[in-house]
């Protein structure tokens, strides 16, 4: 059976969620990620990488944040891009505080943002605090949430193996090995090789600054070359991953 809500249909998700399923909300963004792969880069992959985690943990997977907040020089390239679509920081805020008073209301006591977004977290972390102390204050005391950047659940032994010659940092990682080998693993079709910019890892200043100076990002809009990406390496990262990520969210949630 699906463990994406949208193919449920309504009785069976509710007895799910009776049943003390956690909810994952996948959390992207609709931004540029070079020539070699598409928009919604970071939407599909929270969403597939939230639907594995959800079968190891008997979770169900809700339908995906398919906007996010701007993009930054620094991690994503700029807003400035092409094609990049992205929402104001309260908006984020009040959608994920929004869905977590909805699922709240459907009857969850466990619900987990999985964010495929860097510039997303502080955002989705705003809206769980406030939906949390709302709820607090109507009396529901039950409620746990927990907020997880997939990359964050990638070991130091699996960096080695990625980067052989070197790991530049996740800030620079946009449109890199790391999404492209994933984007490999698991939608190939999207992705063509060809057109990978394959050029040195993006010399940003360490602060930002506005407006924007858009000289200061790669051309291709990635901030690393994701010339050295496999499937294979997709395969390892998605494994390595969801596997960390599952043993975190049954051991917060005691599943």
């Amino acid at each position: 059976m699906t463990v994406y809500m949208e193919e449920l249909d309504a009785f069976t998700y509710s007895e799910k969620i009776r049943a003390g399923a956690p909810v994952l909300i996948p959390a992207g963004s609709i931004e540029q990620h070079g020539r070699h792969m598409p928009l919604h880069v970071d939407t599909i992959l929270s969403r597939r990488i939230a639907g594995e985690t959800a079968r190891e943990v008997g979770a169900v997977v809700s339908a995906p944040i398919t906007y996010g907040y701007k993009s930054q020089q620094r991690s994503g390239g700029g807003n400035h891009l092409p094609g990049t679509t992205s929402l104001d920081g309260e908006v984020v805020t009040t959608i994920a505080k929004s869905l977590v008073n909805e699922f709240a209301r459907h009857g969850a006591t466990n619900i987990c943002f999985i964010n495929g977004h860097f510039e997303n977290y502080q955002f989705l972390y705003e809206g769980a605090d406030l939906a949390l102390r709302e709820l607090k204050s109507a009396g529901v005391e039950d409620l746990r949430i927990m907020l997880l950047s997939y990359w964050d659940f990638v070991d130091d032994a699996t960096i080695d193996r990625l980067y052989p010659d070197g790991f530049a940092g996740w800030d620079l990682e946009h449109g890199g090995v790391l999404e492209t080998s994933l984007m490999l693993h698991l939608f190939p079709e999207q992705v063509d090789m060809t057109k990978v910019d394959d050029g040195p890892p993006a010399i940003l200043p360490n602060y930002d600054i506005l407006p924007v100076r858009p000289e200061l990002t790669p051309a291709s809009g990635c901030l690393s070359s994701g010339a050295d990406a496999t499937a294979e390496k997709g395969k390892l990262l998605l494994q390595h991953a969801s596997a960390r990520m599952s043993a975190a969210i049954t051991n917060e949630f005691g599943l």
